[in-house]
């Protein structure tokens, strides 16, 4: 009873257009209310939200979305935007891989995928347009590329799924999802080739000069030197992931400030566009681990598990399923809740699953983190609630059904690389334990 009325009561109020955060919390104590009086149900909502964003990890989410705010203003999406055309835009469907290109490396300095979007699809929209390519399937391209950058560290997401999981390194986390990350990118760009070849899509541009492309890597370096400081220190062990926080917004704002394209004038701004952010964060990560907190309370965990063995006791068939869920689950919920939400609820299936891998539970926990994460990031470009998706909607000005048929080559290419993610662990934690020696 408690997990239907809490199932119906969320759909009801997302259906009403109810943000997704309040849709959360209303339905969670809609179900707490069919187990006890108001009191003691109003009181343990008010306790989990508040428990849930006193962790100290989640101090980082603030800062590396202040950092991000400051690059995606001081013009760093056009010098990295510069150093993806000269580096590939020589190459067949050289603009495509352009975007494609400069959203992985903008979204890994930033660590949004909606400033990804944002920022380089402002330009590449048009200059793929101007070059023939069809308005959709330029908007398609970028929506996807967007999201390459929450695998590629650093991630908000990732120190989320690490503070629900418990007991998970985020240095060796951030370092799991470098390949996937690349993996995603990779998937995009044959897709992108491929279509450009067929259909005789964009100009190829002449070859660079070494002096042209020495110039465009000494102007990119600074904002490159960001990743290299950050993750450098993570996992040298220097600072943890919330002190390097705190360095990447000191140099990001040295940064901006050195290009001249933002001056301390726009700092008032950009702090009260950081505030609403993590604002919007944090009401989601409270209400997201009450409503966790239910699930476990009704037993979801078990029930489900019950559901999943009852289908097939085969690990392949499992964790296609819990795949499949996830995506399921990707169209109608951001990341943040639904990391928060359904990393309890599988992450004890999955454990299980370890061995039947080659891989022991302490290293499923990171798998399942990359798995998770890639899931809900093709959910950001599906309807109806992909954000990021609606964003490129807004730059370009085109309905969300303009975009579906475009868009299908590309789910396609990314739900290939995350089953080949999900069923070859050593995509994610060759770097973290082979290499780095993060994961014991």
């Amino acid at each position: 009873m408690t997990l239907a009325v809490l199932a119906g009561v969320f759909v009801l109020l997302l259906f009403l257009r109810v943000p997704v955060a309040f849709c959360i919390g209303l339905s969670s104590l809609a179900a707490m209310l069919c187990s006890m009086p108001v009191d003691p149900a109003a009181m343990t909502i008010a306790q989990r939200v508040g428990m849930s964003v006193t962790s100290f990890p989640l101090l980082a989410i603030p800062f590396f979305v202040l950092a991000g705010k400051l690059l995606a203003t001081g013009g760093v999406a056009r010098r990295l935007l510069d150093f993806a055309r000269t580096s590939v835009g020589f190459l067949p469907g050289g603009i495509a891989l352009t975007n494609v290109m400069g959203n992985m490396l903008f979204g890994a300095v930033s660590g949004s995928a909606g400033a990804a979007a944002s920022g380089i699809g402002s330009f590449m929209i048009p200059a793929m347009e101007k070059e023939g390519y069809p308005r959709e399937y330029a908007t398609a391209l970028t929506v996807t590329a967007a999201t390459t950058g929450l695998l590629i560290p650093p991630s908000n997401v990732f120190i989320v799924y690490a503070m629900v999981a418990g007991g998970v390194s985020i240095g060796a986390l951030f370092v799991a999802g470098y390949l996937p990350g690349l993996l995603m990118g990779l998937a995009l760009i044959l897709v992108a080739v491929t279509v450009a070849g067929r259909q005789g899509l964009g100009a190829r541009q002449r070859r660079p000069t070494l002096p042209e492309l020495a110039g465009a890597s000494l102007r990119v370096l600074p904002t490159i030197g960001l990743l290299v400081l950050i993750m450098g220190g993570i996992v040298s062990g220097l600072f943890t992931a919330t002190e390097a926080s705190a360095v990447a917004v000191f140099y990001a704002l040295v940064l901006a400030l050195a290009y001249r394209e933002m001056g301390w004038r726009d700092i008032p701004k950009v702090l009260l566009e950081t505030a609403a952010i993590t604002g919007m964060v944090f009401l989601l990560i409270g209400t997201s681990m009450a409503m966790a907190w239910i699930f476990a309370y009704a037993d979801a965990p078990h029930l489900i598990d019950v559901f999943i063995r009852g289908v097939s006791e085969n690990p392949l068939v499992i964790l296609f399923l819990i795949n499949l869920i996830l995506l399921l689950v990707g169209t109608f919920m951001d990341m943040t809740p639904g990391v928060l939400i359904f990393t309890p609820i599988f992450l004890p299936i999955v454990t299980q699953l370890a061995p039947a891998f080659g891989i022991t539970p302490e290293e499923m926990k990171y798998q399942f983190g990359v798995i998770i994460v890639f899931n809900l990031c093709i959910g950001l470009c599906t309807p109806p609630v992909g954000t990021v998706l609606f964003i490129g909607c807004s730059l370009a000005k085109l309905s969300i059904g303009q975009l579906v048929r475009p868009l299908l080559p590309f789910f396609a290419a990314m739900v290939a690389a995350l089953l080949a993610v999900s069923y070859f662990p050593g995509l994610s934690l060759w770097l973290p334990r082979d290499v780095l020696g993060l994961i014991q």
